[in-house]
């Protein structure tokens, strides 16, 4: 995409703000005196900060970016890294708990059972990946409605088959509430049949004339790398310029739509991602990355469909919609380096390997499963006509546990000390309402993280950063430099200490076990995934 057509696309999201910013103003008052919002919480599955057209990206993403256009972006929203805690945290409010009792214990309790208590219908659709038995189903926490996947992943055109041997040969878990699906027609896609499910769901919700909170999760674009013939035909021959020139062309349009801070420079070469040149001329992995670019353009279109849904039963401007994603782009290469298989088709299970998902997480440093902000840094998108200033960006700093408490104040309830006979853990978020309605909120004063030994805590500006591969703690000032290049620990060891102190007393709250990081384990890391 050229800079022309980055300013012509900036200056139609403008001018649709500006529109709408009309319409949002008459509309304030009419909304502050609305009966509860439905919330559709829409979350994809293994997307970098930068996929969609309105953080940067070349992927055809019209139904997302109008939601941008119309409601509001955050630049510094956080998950959790990986696909499972990010979604027990979405659904408890709390940092994820390691060790015995799983992600989802008896002394926790989710947004659908707090929401049905109080009220509201309650659905959830695509992939859970907390359990595929009782008393751990979506239909035993809350949803009364549940349609997808138990597992982590499958064959998005026959979820009854099999992994490959070298993925365990596993068959996952598909299920209608508490009806297990093992057989599926012939022209399936699950992205589709997500999409309509929620779509259907929402029209019966709404035609019920009760408050709703519908839960979408799409499986796309985690690998398997399957898509349509005639999405995957849009993005061919497109990605032929490899992993290093679409961050710079990313990176540029980020800019251009103001949403980093120019201080901000590109992360360079990440330590596991190889040059281009070793792979440029073959098809395959320039076709990896255009198939994956499909399966986002076919999850938008799904989008397309459920705010059709929306309007057409006459609720959209009493809902509030948001987006975002679980983790940063997937580096993983479960078939390895140089699987001759091809991306797209049902009988073969590939992934885009660590130079896509390193680039798909531009500007920032690592990916998904490590906690440098390219593993953690989601975009957030969320609209609510007449509440939500259009158009709009905010740079606060929100978290995935804020969901539950925002449910809850919308929801006009209130988070229990008990239920089901149990005492339940405090709620660890903040409501992110008052970001919604354009104000200020009270940060968290501490944000933590930990994912298979990469550890991180953030408190203010400061942010303390272990990279298990380099096993050294590094110490950045996130204001001054989020894309973490400029490590300051050797500068500021009382503050490494304080902060590790802070993060070993969260590990031990969440169960998290490791090792006295004080030891000084491996190489110094100079510069970490910044450099080789």
């Amino acid at each position: 995409m050229t800079r022309s057509i980055v300013r012509r696309f900036s200056r139609l999201l403008c001018s649709f703000g500006a529109i709408a910013a009309l319409l949002w103003t008459a509309a304030g008052a009419a909304a502050a005196d609305a009966p509860r919002p439905n919330i559709v919480l829409i979350m994809c599955d293994d997307m970098g900060y930068s996929d969609l057209g309105c953080y940067g990206g070349e992927i055809h993403t019209p139904n997302i970016d109008r939601l941008a256009a119309e409601g509001l972006r955050f630049t510094q929203f956080y998950n959790c890294a990986k696909c499972t805690t990010t979604r027990a945290s979405v659904v408890t409010g709390l940092h994820p708990r390691q060790g015995s009792g799983g992600l989802l214990r008896p002394d926790m309790v989710t947004i659908a059972e707090v929401l049905r208590e109080a009220g509201y219908q309650t659905a959830l659709v695509g992939k859970w990946h907390l359990g595929s038995s009782a008393p751990r189903r979506p239909i035993d926490r809350g949803f009364e409605e549940y349609y997808g996947l138990m597992d982590g992943c499958c064959n998005f055109f026959d979820p009854s088959q099999p992994d490959p041997p070298y993925k365990g040969g596993r068959v996952r878990v598909f299920a209608h509430n508490d009806e297990r699906i093992t057989e599926f027609p012939e022209d399936y896609y699950t992205t589709d049949a997500f999409s309509d499910h929620a779509a259907a769901t929402i029209r019966q919700y709404a035609a019920a004339q009760k408050p709703f909170f519908v839960h979408v999760c799409y499986t796309a674009p985690h690998y398997p790398l399957h898509a349509k013939p005639e999405d995957i035909a849009k993005y061919r021959g497109k990605y032929t310029m490899g992993w290093f020139e679409l961050r710079k062309q990313r990176h540029q349009r980020q800019l251009e739509m103001g949403l980093l801070d120019p201080k901000w420079k590109l992360a360079p070469e990440d330590s596991k991602v190889g040059p281009w040149e070793d792979f440029a001329g073959n098809e395959l992995w320039e076709l990896r990355m255009a198939v994956y670019a499909a399966m986002i353009d076919s999850m938008d279109q799904g989008v397309g469909r459920i705010t059709s849904a929306l309007e057409e039963s006459g609720v959209a401007d009493n809902t509030l919609v948001l987006f975002l994603s679980d983790n940063g782009g997937c580096s993983e290469l479960p078939e390895g380096r140089d699987f001759p298989h091809p991306a797209g088709p049902k009988e073969y299970y590939t992934s885009v390997g660590p130079g896509w998902g390193w680039a798909q997480c531009t500007p920032f440093r690592r990916y998904k499963s490590w906690v440098h902000e390219g593993g953690i840094s989601t975009p957030l998108i969320t609209r609510w006509p007449g509440v939500i200033a259009p158009n709009t960006m905010t740079d606060q700093v929100g978290h995935i546990i804020d969901f539950m408490p925002t449910c809850i104040e919308l929801a006009g309830t209130a988070y229990p000390k008990t239920f089901a006979g149990n005492e339940i853990l405090p709620c660890e978020g903040k409501s992110i309402v008052p970001i919604l309605r354009g104000d200020k909120r009270e940060p968290h004063e501490t944000l933590a993280w930990f994912w298979s030994g990469n550890r991180a805590v953030r408190q203010g500006k400061w942010k303390l950063v272990w990279d298990s591969q380099f096993k050294e703690w590094e110490l950045f000032d996130v204001e001054a430099d989020r894309t973490e290049l400029n490590d300051l620990a050797q500068r500021h060891p009382d503050r490494v200490e304080e902060l590790a102190a802070v993060w070993f007393a969260w590990a031990e709250k969440t169960g998290v076990k490791v090792a006295d990081s004080k030891k000084k384990e491996g190489k110094k890391n100079t510069g970490g995934s910044a450099g080789k």
